[in-house]
């Protein structure tokens, strides 16, 4: 079955700008940008090509310690260049690796954005995307913000619509891309306050060990695999049969021919 396209709960560009702005300067904001720019700096660095594309939450320089010489970061609202996830302005099969930092959760066609992001990437070319667990203590407060505000809140990321890691593998999966690795970061409660975070600190190390799939935060390495189908030409030269079961042009002389040569003779 193919999955909807459309998230009727994504919220509009508008509403995203600002609120992301504000929460993103926040503790809990700060505490994100640092985990993810550390999960970015340790991939990114092994991965080689000509171009590089960060699609979204430029507040984060997912392409900082990259090696690729060609480097654009884009968004909607600000980068170098302006466009939506879901319709990239880049030729078919162009791009060497994307980053896709928390796009989908505010995508309103989530699929086609990974659809335009299969597309512009080269073969064996690598897709990095993070996104919010919603089987995590950040999904449970999701859950509880949209009980009390519904689908008018304007709250950065909470008002989002956050997918689990089977769903965005079998995604993945349907577009030919293979998933190459995937880990669990944030363990502790999303608390906006520095002392509690700092206090719940060792669930980081608890959660890796007794509950690795609880995380807040999922980070996604996938690779576009291309199947190259060789086209194999028939060898004439060759013969199709082997000689023993070939038709011999000389017919063999049985008993009945040998009497009739004899009579021949006398």
């Amino acid at each position: 079955m193919q999955p909807s396209n459309q998230n009727k709960s994504a919220p509009s560009n508008n509403q995203t700008g600002e609120s992301q702005r504000v929460w993103l300067e926040s503790t809990l904001g700060r505490y994100v940008l640092a985990h993810e720019q550390a999960m970015f700096d340790a991939v990114v660095s092994d991965i080689f090509g000509f171009n590089a594309l960060q699609l979204g939450l430029l507040h984060l320089n997912a392409l900082k310690s990259s090696r690729i010489p060609n480097v654009m970061r884009v968004g909607n609202r600000e980068g170098d260049a302006l466009c939506e996830s879901d319709y990239l302005p880049f030729a078919e099969s162009c791009i060497d690796l994307i980053c896709l930092p928390h796009v989908l959760e505010f995508s309103r066609n989530p699929h086609q954005t990974l659809r335009e992001a299969e597309r512009v990437l080269v073969p064996e070319g690598h897709l990095i995307l993070t996104g919010f667990n919603p089987i995590s203590a950040w999904g449970l407060k999701q859950t509880l913000f949209k009980e009390s505000n519904g689908s008018q809140g304007d709250n950065y990321p909470w008002q989002g619509h956050f997918f689990t890691l089977s769903r965005i593998r079998d995604w993945l999966a349907l577009l030919g891309l293979e998933f190459v690795s995937g880990s669990m970061h944030a363990y502790e409660p999303p608390f906006n306050d520095e002392k509690w975070l700092k206090r719940f600190n060792c669930m980081d190390t608890m959660g890796e060990k007794w509950w690795p799939m609880l995380g807040g935060i999922y980070f996604i390495v996938a690779k576009k695999r291309v199947v190259n189908i060789t086209l194999l030409k028939p060898n004439w030269k060759k013969r199709l049969l082997p000689q023993s079961l070939g038709v011999s042009s000389k017919p063999k002389s049985g008993p009945q021919q040998q009497k009739q040569k004899q009579k021949h003779h006398q």
